[in-house]
């Protein structure tokens, strides 16, 4: 899931549709230097009685969802794609990658490492899905199959940090403290998707970033394909797939959940999108710079790897999967009006996006140090 989402999506959306909620005032140590966080949080929005959805849904999660993950014997390693450090052309080999690397500028650093310092921070995204009441894995080793597929999701999610980090440890181009420092900070800030222990809201963020995320790691793929670094897009496009795989899974959570509980799941669809979907790693930061998320999606946005357009064709795209124009039963009145501003959505974010990219053509070109490229600067 984590990783690349990167923007949100320019414009004003309305504010939240009403339903009672318990609220809780919550404040964050300040360990390190972190961005100021918002007081006020609403927690364990489900109501205790849905949790029997999720329980009844647990035999249809091991015959849906459990197939989508790979035996481990089967799965891609990181070593797969590296120099092979016991052969005697590990050197040689390593003299290529950094070879390839030299061909590709700054800008593109920037993005593959903020892609790969929002994969190293997955203790966060399995404690995040942890949270959600009626999935959560009760003891650490749980044999309930939702407990099961969070915890063989991170296994496989683990090894896109691994692969790109040591890519980048071995390609000599960025400044790895730095890098290091920034995954400790984001893992230590932790992430506030606002999905309030509530799984109809946590499956639906999921749905979307998986979908985020496989769009981003293509693009990066493209990228590096076009820059002469075959490897390295082998790398990002491997990546995308599993993220592809890992998007089919959460989005049949949520089909199911239209299914049985078509009112609750309209109105949580709506609920995130009016929220927006926050990224995995809007609280990064090195410990210098506090709008380095800001800085990095910029550059993303730019390079064509994440952009406002994407957010808006992912709308779209889970309002077609989703079946949401043709949803009638079940619906109450809220319920409808719920479907309908899901439905209207996309048009109305392409406007939104074309408006901003019209301003900004109008900006003044802007650049900034990035601690990851040890201080150079890039245009934003």
């Amino acid at each position: 899931m984590p990783a690349q989402g990167i923007l949100c999506v320019p414009g004003h959306l309305p504010a939240p549709l009403p339903h009672p909620r318990r609220q809780c005032r919550v404040s964050a140590v300040a360990v390190t230097a972190a961005p100021p966080s918002v007081q006020r949080r609403v927690t364990h929005s489900m109501p205790p009685e849905k949790e029997e959805v999720f329980r009844s849904l647990q035999g249809w999660a091991a015959r849906s969802l459990l197939p989508l993950l790979k035996p481990v014997d089967d799965c891609w390693q990181p070593t797969d794609f590296l120099p092979d450090s016991s052969s005697e052309t590990f050197e040689h080999e390593v003299r290529e990658l950094r070879a390839r690397a030299a061909a590709l500028p700054d800008e593109f650093f920037v993005v593959l490492v903020g892609d790969m310092v929002t994969e190293e921070a997955l203790p966060t995204y399995q404690t995040m899905i942890n949270t959600l009441d009626g999935v959560r894995d009760e003891t650490g080793a749980s044999a309930c199959p939702w407990a099961v597929w969070t915890r063989a999701w991170t296994a496989e999610e683990n090894r896109h940090g691994d692969v790109l980090n040591k890519y980048m440890y071995l390609s000599g181009r960025v400044d790895m403290r730095a890098v290091e420092r920034t995954v400790q900070h984001l893992i230590g800030s932790g992430m506030d998707p606002r999905t309030e222990n509530n799984p109809y809201l946590g499956f639906v963020y999921t749905s979307f970033q998986e979908r985020a995320t496989a769009v981003s790691h293509g693009n990066t793929a493209r990228l590096a394909r076009a820059r002469g670094d075959g490897v390295l897009a082998r790398v990002c496009g491997t990546i995308a797939a599993d993220e592809k795989r890992h998007e089919t899974a959460y989005g049949r959570i949520v089909e199911q959940l239209l299914r049985l509980d078509p009112d609750g799941a309209v109105l949580a669809i709506a609920d995130m999108m009016r929220k927006r979907i926050t990224m995995p790693a809007h609280l990064m930061h090195d410990g210098r710079d506090m709008d380095l998320f800001e800085h990095f999606a910029s550059v993303a946005q730019r390079l064509g790897v994440y952009t406002a357009r994407d957010y808006t064709d992912i709308v779209e795209f889970l309002v077609k999967r989703w079946k949401l124009e043709t949803l009638e039963a079940g619906l109450s009145g809220e319920g409808r009006r719920a479907r309908d501003f899901v439905c209207g959505l996309a048009p109305r974010m392409r406007r939104a996006a074309e408006r901003a990219a019209d301003r900004a053509k109008k900006d003044e070109p802007r650049k900034v140090n990035f601690s990851w490229i040890y201080d150079r600067e890039v245009v934003l």
